[in-house]
């Protein structure tokens, strides 16, 4: 028998080969199990989860039921919060019409935004539409956050223009330190340069071109039927349906619901470097692709505790709507999200050509995460490690941590002690400079303290020690806050300071920012 192959043979086999070659990797073949598993590890009723490989969607399924108590599954069309997985949207967006011409991510704020101003005139005259989308602005964690969380009756102008009662934190461009405020801001500049809102052109120029049939830009619109996830998070220790968060007045950072079908699209898109995958045209260009997955901030770097070792980086950057990083050689791409009862994850691996979307209907990023790295490590061919029993483990400690923290504080006050003042004396109207109207009155012999335009904000102020109180929030999803009054020479109120009990408060409960002042009666 001849050494040679017959030439039609060879071709055979060289076709079969080059089929086999482009087949997709599939998923993890324990995949559903994987899930299955961290959903009961982390108490999560439901999620969804989509893999993109080499341009195809390899996974878009739900798992688990949409409400707690309820038998109705999660499927690929469900939707779910993704909270500030929308500011990828935003910046997405804005690159089109950089793309158009129509701005510039180096054009300062002001001439897009005529009135915008910052607390610092430098920093106002000198923001450009980049900053807004990078987190170094000066502001602090989370700053002004409660002008929109919980749900306020402010409207994205009139948060625009508080901006310039917020004292910054650090210096401009010297600092990461996540904020909200400024990409609502960045998406305001869509209807000052298009004429169209932000709402409509997300939907006009990129779910309807994308064929993302199954998200939308706010929960308001959710109706009996539709097929939506509802938010759960765990309150007194107990799991719990919650309700839903409006976020419309600062949509651009985080009020885009979507499903696993939808996302899987959005991430096509992405690998792909802004160009359509099923027919001709483009989002963005490749040069904006390129310019939105380029480091802009560089990002602190710190030890995981140890069952998460593994994963620290050797270098953490934010881009414009995207985190970077670094995970066994391979460049990162990713963000995540969290609104009340709903957190998720997208991450792309451009030197895979893959992409994760996990998201879950209750608020535990180990759900998400311990999934992605799980998929992640499948696809970079490396030694199975049980991703869920570590992210469990960190969660574990850091709850013990937080509650060892709350008890020694409770252990160490002064119980015994009074007020200086009658309650009465407490009672008034107080302004924070940028917040506004914060109200303190008497209600059956004790304090109860509302936040005016923030109709969930009511909380019963508990005597705590001296002339510190609890806010204890009737709204269970609303973390308690300390309230520490200081006295004038003369025993009046001079003003009030206000923190978050926990640890582990969610930093958009921006309590520390807040200087309470009694209104000066006219």
């Amino acid at each position: 028998m001849s050494k040679w192959l017959h030439p039609r043979l060879l071709a055979a086999i060289l076709i079969v080969s080059a089929i086999a070659l482009a087949q997709t990797a599939p998923p993890p073949p324990d995949l559903d199990a994987y899930v299955a598993a961290a959903m009961k590890t982390f108490d999560v009723p439901g999620m969804a989860v989509a893999i993109v490989k080499d341009g195809k969607v390899v996974v878009a399924k739900g798992y688990g039921v949409r409400k707690l108590g309820e038998p109705t599954p999660v499927d690929e069309h469900t939707m779910f919060g993704i909270g500030s997985n929308t500011k990828a949207f935003t910046t997405a967006a804005l690159a089109g019409l950089v793309d158009a011409g129509k701005l510039s991510w180096d054009d300062p704020v002001y001439q897009r935004l005529p009135g915008f101003v910052m607390y610092d005139p430098y920093v106002s005259h000198e923001m450009t539409i980049r900053d807004l989308l990078t987190h170094r602005s000066g502001m602090g964690l989370g700053e002004g956050d409660l002008l929109f969380w919980p749900q306020s009756t402010y409207t994205r102008d009139e948060i625009v223009y508080k901006l310039r009662f917020m004292k910054p934190a650090s210096s401009f461009r010297s600092h990461f330190a996540y904020d909200n405020l400024l990409y609502m801001t960045a998406g305001q500049i869509i209807p000052a340069v298009t004429g169209t809102s932000w709402d409509d052109y997300i939907r006009q120029h990129i779910f309807a071109v994308l064929g993302m049939e199954h998200s939308n830009v706010s929960n308001a619109g959710f109706k009996p039927g539709d097929d939506y996830a509802f938010p759960h998070s765990r309150m007194d220790g107990k799991l719990q349906v919650i309700h839903f968060e409006v976020l419309n007045n600062v949509g651009p950072a985080g009020s885009i619901n979507s499903c696993a079908a939808d996302m899987a699209k959005w991430v096509q898109l992405q690998l792909n470097r802004g160009k359509f995958i099923d027919h001709d045209g483009q989002l963005f260009s490749e040069r904006q692709s390129k310019e939105m997955w380029s480091p802009q901030t560089i990002l602190p770097i710190g030890d995981p505790q140890s069952p998460l070792a593994g994963l620290k980086p050797n270098f953490a950057d934010y881009a414009l709507g995207w985190g970077l990083r670094d995970y066994h050689g391979r460049k990162l791409v990713g963000h995540t999200g969290g609104v009340a009862g709903f957190v998720s994850r997208v991450m792309l691996v451009p030197e895979e050509n893959l992409g994760v979307v996990v998201l879950t209907n209750a608020e535990q990023d180990g759900a998400f995460d311990s999934i992605l790295f799980h998929v992640l490590d499948h696809y970079f061919k490396l030694p199975p490690t049980d991703w869920i029993a570590a992210y469990k483990a960190v969660d574990d400690a850091e709850e013990k941590e937080a509650a060892e923290t709350i008890k020694k504080a409770e252990d160490a006050r002064a119980a015994d002690s009074k007020p200086s003042l009658p309650l009465e004396k407490y009672a008034g109207l107080y302004n924070d400079a940028w917040y506004g109207p914060i109200t303190i009155r008497v209600e059956n012999g004790g304090l109860v303290i509302t936040f005016d335009h923030t109709p969930s904000m009511i909380g019963d102020l508990q005597h705590w020690q001296y002339d510190t109180f609890k806010a204890h929030w009737r709204d269970r999803t609303i973390e308690d806050a300390f309230v520490t009054f200081s006295l004038k020479p003369d025993g009046s109120i001079e003003s009030a300071r206000m923190a978050a009990v926990s640890p582990l408060a969610d930093f958009s409960f921006d309590y520390q920012d807040l200087l309470l002042k009694p209104a000066v009666k006219k």
